[in-house]
C-alpha cells in the first residue's frame, strides 16, 4: 500500500474530494473518498481501462441513469441475522434493482463499437431477481411508504378506513357548519389522542355529550369528542390497527423473501457503486481535459505537457517531463524562484492519480510507470539560510527514504542537502544521491548548489535541468529545460536594472574558474538546445504538411474512383436500355412474321430477314465500339476453373461447371450455388487488394424478393426468431443497406430477441430505434455492412 505521507504531500486528498463530489450515489462517494494509488501493474491497467470505456460511454451516450441510494449492506446484514426489514429499507431495495434494469435498458441501447470488455464482469452482477422486484415494486415506493397494491386486505382495510372517516368528517361539519357552531369556540374539527374531536366551549361542555379528551391552557375550551362519533371513532380505530398489523406482515413476508437474495442484492448494489464510481473518473476526466496514459514496464515516464491539476487551468504552464528512458535522475538546478518545486509536485501527483486509475492532465500519447512506492521530501519554498530544526526535518525523511527505498521506487526532494553550510550541503547531496542511484530507484531532485550541475553533467544515466527565466521581463517563465542546468543570472540582471558596467565586470572578474567555466558549459548547452528545438519544430511542421497532403491525395484518389464507378454504371445502365429496344423491335418483326406468314410473300421475307440482320449488326457495332462495356464484357468473361469473386456475396470462388451461355456453377467453400455471369468478376492474381464487398444488382433483389421491412407482431418468439435469421440472410443476398424491423411494444420479448440477434450478428453495421414518426420503440431500423 502506498505510504500516507506522499499522499499528504502532494494533497492527493483534493483530487479524492473532486472525484467525490463528481459521484452521484452515498455509496460511490465513500469508494471515492477512499481511493489509494495501486502498485499492481494489472490492476492499474484494468482501472485505466475501465474508466476510458466510461468515458467512451459518457461520450457518446451521456450519463448513466443513476441516482442516489443509500448502502444497502446494513439491510442486508440485518436479513442475514433473521430481522425483518422496514418499509423505507425496502424502498431503497426496490430502488436499486430499479435503476440495475434501467442500466441494463441502457447499455442495450450502446452501439457496439463502444468497448466495454472492461467491465463486462460489472455488468453481468446486473441480474435482477424478478420475483423479488415484482413484489416490491406493487408494495412499496421509494420513499418506504406501502401501497394499497401490496394485499387485498390492505386495500381493503385502506377503502374501509377512507369511507369511515369520510363519514367522521361530514358528521363533524355538521356541528362546525350547524347550528351547534355557536356552542363552539371555533368552527374546526382537530385530532386529540388520534381522534376526531372539537373545540367546546366551557359552559357548554354538556351539550354533545361524549368524551373529553383535552382543554386548552385557559380552560376555556374543550376538547370534546361527541358522542355521535364516539363508534365511528372506535371504528376508525380499529381499522388503523388492522392496518398496522396487515403492514406488519407484509413487510415481514418482503424481508423474507429478499432474505433469500441476499448475495444478489449485494452484488447488484457493488455493481451499481462501482459503475458510478468509474463514471465520475469519466467526468473528472473531462473536467481537467485529461487523457488515458500508457504503463511502462521499465518504470520510465514521459509525460507530454503535463499539468498541475490544482493549479488554475488558465495560469498553469504545461512542461513535458522525461525520466527512465535516457536518464535515471533528473536534478533541477537553479534559483529558488521559477516552479522547480512544482515540477516534483506534477510528476508525482500525476504518477499517484495514474496508479489509481484515473487519466491524467497530459497530452494523449504520455506514459507513467507503476511504482510500488513513491517517497518525496518537498517542503514550502525556503531560502538557503534554514533554521536548524528545517534540516533535521529534512535529514529525517531522507534517511526514512533511504531505508525503504529500491528499484520499484520513485524518490522526489527539494532542495537535497539544502539548511547547513552549502560546502557541506552539497557534498551531503552528492552522497546521497549516489547511495540511491545505486538502489536503482527514478529520481528527480531540485538544488540550488552549483557542484551539482557538474555532477549531473558526469555521471551515467544523469542529466541537469532548470526552470527557464527570461531577461527581457526579467521574470521565470515556468518551462522545464531538460538537459541544461540552471545558471545565476545576476549579472545580467544587475545590468537591466541599471548597475554600473565596472562593478558588474570586476564582480564577473571575481569569479572562480570552475564557475566561469560552468557557466560557459551552459551556455554552450543553451545555444545547442535552441538549435535542436528549432530543427525540430522546422521537421514537425514539414511532417504536418505531409500528413495533409497525404489526407488531400487520399480524398482525390477516393472522388475518382467513385467517379469512375458511376460512369460504369452509367454505361451499363445505357447498354441495357439499347439492347432491351434492339430485341423489342426484333420481337416484333418475328410477331408479324407469324401472323402474316399464309399470305407472306418471298421479297416480303427476305426484306424482314434484311431488317433483323441490320438490328444486330447495329447492337454488335455498339458494343463492339463501346470500351466501357467491352472492359465489363472481359471482366466478366470466365472458364471452367476461374478463380471469381461473387458480388453478391461478396466471397472467391472457383467456376466448377458453366451451365448455359450466361449462367455458371461456382464453389463457395464447401457450397455450391448458380450464379449469373454479371454476378462475377474474374480475380486475376492470388494476392489482390481487398475491395470493398459490391452489393447485388435489381435483378438480384427481383430475383429474391426481399423486402426492405420485416413484421414479426403477433408472432410466438421462437417463430419470430427463426423468420428474423432467415430474413436478414435474404437481405444480404439481395443487397440492402437498410431494412426496418417491426417488433411492437408488448413485453419487449421479440424486442430484446430482436436486439440479441442483432448486436450477435457480424453482418449488421449499426442499430437503433426507428423515429417516433416511423414506428418509434415498436420498430428498429438496421444498417448492414
Amino acid at each position: 500500500m502506498m505510504n500516507k505521507k506522499i499522499l499528504e504531500i502532494l494533497e492527493f486528498q483534493q483530487i479524492t474530494a473532486r472525484l467525490k463530489s463528481l459521484a452521484i450515489t452515498a455509496p460511490a462517494k465513500k469508494r471515492a473518498e477512499q481511493l489509494l494509488p495501486s502498485g499492481d501493474y494489472e490492476q492499474v491497467q484494468k482501472q485505466l481501462d475501465q474508466t476510458f470505456a466510461l468515458s467512451s460511454l459518457l461520450r457518446v451516450k451521456g450519463n448513466l441513469p443513476l441516482t442516489d441510494f443509500e448502502d444497502v449492506r446494513p439491510s442486508t446484514k440485518r436479513l442475514g441475522v433473521k430481522a425483518n426489514l422496514n418499509a423505507k429499507e425496502l424502498g431503497n431495495l426496490l430502488l436499486v434493482l430499479t435503476l440495475a434494469n434501467d442500466v441494463n435498458g441502457f447499455m442495450e441501447e450502446v452501439d457496439d463499437e463502444i468497448d466495454l470488455s472492461s467491465v463486462d464482469e460489472i455488468l453481468t452482477e446486473l441480474d435482477v431477481p424478478e420475483t423479488l422486484f415484482h413484489e416490491l415494486k406493487k408494495s412499496v415506493d421509494y420513499d418506504g411508504e406501502v401501497l394499497d397494491t401490496a394485499s387485498t386486505a390492505l386495500a381493503r382495510l385502506r377503502h374501509d378506513m377512507r369511507s369511515n372517516e369520510e363519514e367522521i368528517k361530514a358528521k363533524m361539519e355538521g356541528y362546525t357548519k350547524g347550528n351547534s357552531s355557536k356552542y363552539l369556540s371555533e368552527g374546526i374539527v382537530t385530532i386529540r389522542d388520534d381522534r376526531y374531536v372539537i373545540p367546546v366551549k366551557q359552559e357548554y361542555r354538556g351539550k354533545f355529550g361524549g368524551v373529553v379528551h383535552d382543554q386548552s391552557a385557559s380552560g376555556q375550551t374543550l376538547f370534546v369528542e361527541p358522542e355521535a362519533v364516539l363508534n365511528l371513532n372506535n371504528r376508525q380505530q380499529n381499522l388503523v390497527a388492522q392496518e398496522r398489523q396487515e403492514i406488519h406482515r407484509i413487510l415481514k413476508s418482503l424481508s423474507n423473501l429478499a432474505r433469500t437474495e441476499i448475495d444478489r442484492l449485494n452484488a447488484i448494489a457493488s455493481a451499481l457503486t462501482e459503475l458510478d464510481f468509474l463514471q465520475a473518473k469519466a467526468k473528472l476526466a473531462k473536467q481537467m481535459k485529461a487523457s488515458q496514459p500508457k504503463l511502462s514496464k521499465d518504470h520510465s515516464l514521459n509525460l507530454l505537457k503535463a499539468r498541475h491539476p490544482l493549479i488554475d487551468p488558465e495560469k498553469v504552464v504545461p512542461n513535458d517531463i522525461r525520466l527512465g528512458d535516457k536518464f535515471d535522475t533528473m536534478l533541477i538546478t537553479g534559483p529558488n524562484t521559477g516552479g522547480k518545486t512544482i515540477t516534483l509536485k506534477t510528476a508525482g501527483l500525476l504518477q499517484l492519480m495514474a496508479q489509481s486509475g484515473l487519466f491524467i492532465p497530459a497530452e494523449e500519447g504520455s506514459t507513467v510507470g507503476v511504482f510500488k512506492q513513491v517517497y518525496a521530501d518537498i517542503g514550502d519554498e525556503q531560502s538557503i539560510e534554514q533554521s536548524l530544526s528545517t534540516f533535521s526535518s529534512h535529514i529525517n525523511d531522507i534517511v526514512y527514504i533511504m531505508k525503504h527505498v529500491n528499484a520499484d521506487t520513485l524518490v522526489l526532494i527539494d532542495e537535497i542537502g539544502a539548511g547547513t553550510d552549502p560546502e557541506e550541503g552539497a557534498s551531503l547531496a552528492i552522497s546521497i544521491l549516489d547511495f540511491l542511484r545505486k538502489k536503482d530507484a527514478k529520481i528527480m531532485v531540485t538544488t540550488h548548489y552549483p557542484e551539482l550541475k557538474l555532477y549531473g553533467y558526469n555521471r551515467e544515466r544523469t542529466t541537469n535541468a532548470s526552470m527557464e527565466f527570461d531577461l527581457k521581463t526579467l521574470s521565470p517563465t515556468y518551462h522545464l529545460q531538460i538537459g541544461i542546468p540552471g545558471h545565476s543570472n545576476a549579472f545580467a540582471i544587475a545590468r537591466r536594472l541599471g548597475m554600473r558596467e565596472d562593478v558588474v565586470q570586476n564582480a564577473q572578474g571575481l569569479m572562480k574558474d570552475s564557475d566561469s567555466d560552468i557557466n560557459k558549459m551552459i551556455e554552450r548547452l543553451n545555444e545547442q538546445t535552441k538549435a535542436a528545438t528549432a530543427a525540430r519544430n522546422r521537421l514537425q511542421t514539414s511532417l504536418d504538411r505531409s500528413q495533409k497532403l497525404e489526407e488531400k491525395l487520399q480524398e482525390a484518389l477516393d472522388w475518382y474512383n467513385q467517379r469512375v464507378q458511376k460512369q460504369l454504371d452509367f454505361a451499363q445502365e445505357r447498354a441495357n436500355e439499347v439492347v432491351a429496344k434492339r430485341r423489342k423491335k426484333a420481337d416484333q418483326i418475328i410477331k408479324q412474321l407469324e401472323n402474316s406468314r399464309q399470305h407472306i410473300k418471298e421479297n416480303e421475307i427476305i426484306d424482314a430477314k434484311g431488317q433483323l440482320n441490320k438490328l444486330e449488326q447495329q447492337e454488335a457495332n455498339n458494343l463492339a465500339h463501346n470500351k466501357v462495356l467491352q472492359h465489363e464484357k472481359r471482366r466478366h468473361h470466365v472458364n471452367v476453373g476461374d478463380k471469381v469473386k461473387v458480388l453478391s456475396y461478396g466471397q472467391t470462388g472457383t467456376i466448377t461447371k458453366k451451365l448455359s451461355a450466361h449462367e455458371y456453377e461456382v464453389q463457395i467453400g464447401i457450397i455450391k450455388t448458380k450464379v449469373s455471369d454479371r454476378d462475377i468478376e474474374k480475380v486475376t492474381g492470388e494476392k489482390t487488394t481487398p475491395k470493398k464487398q459490391v452489393r447485388a444488382t435489381s435483378g438480384t433483389l427481383r430475383r429474391n424478393n426481399a423486402h426492405s421491412e420485416l413484421d414479426l407482431r403477433g408472432q410466438r418468439y421462437d417463430e419470430a426468431m427463426t423468420n428474423l435469421d432467415r430474413y436478414i440472410d435474404s437481405v444480404l443476398l439481395a443487397g440492402l443497406d437498410y431494412v426496418t424491423i417491426i417488433h411492437g411494444i408488448g413485453t419487449g420479448a421479440i424486442r430484446k430477441g430482436v436486439w440479441q440477434y442483432l448486436r450477435s450478428s457480424n453482418h449488421v453495421k449499426s442499430f437503433n430505434y426507428a423515429p417516433a414518426n416511423e414506428g418509434g420503440n415498436g420498430a428498429t431500423i438496421v444498417h448492414l455492412k
